[in-house]
């Protein structure tokens, strides 16, 4: 399951580096914090590695 947005893509790589005890949890704010709770490390993985080109920005 790819990410459909760049935004996404760097939520995803944010909470996945919190979820492997690279980033502190408490620095975690929005969408990547929501990801990071509920989310397996696998699929955050999925989204983190989508290439980002051709992505829109933001999802509308």
């Amino acid at each position: 399951m790819p990410a459909k947005s760049k935004n996404q893509q760097m939520a995803a790589g944010i909470a996945l580096a919190a979820k492997r005890g690279e980033k502190p949890k408490s620095s975690l704010k929005g969408a990547s914090k929501s990801m990071a709770e509920s989310m397996s490390e696998s699929e955050l993985e999925k989204f983190a590695h989508t290439s980002r080109k051709g992505l829109p920005r933001k999802k509308d």
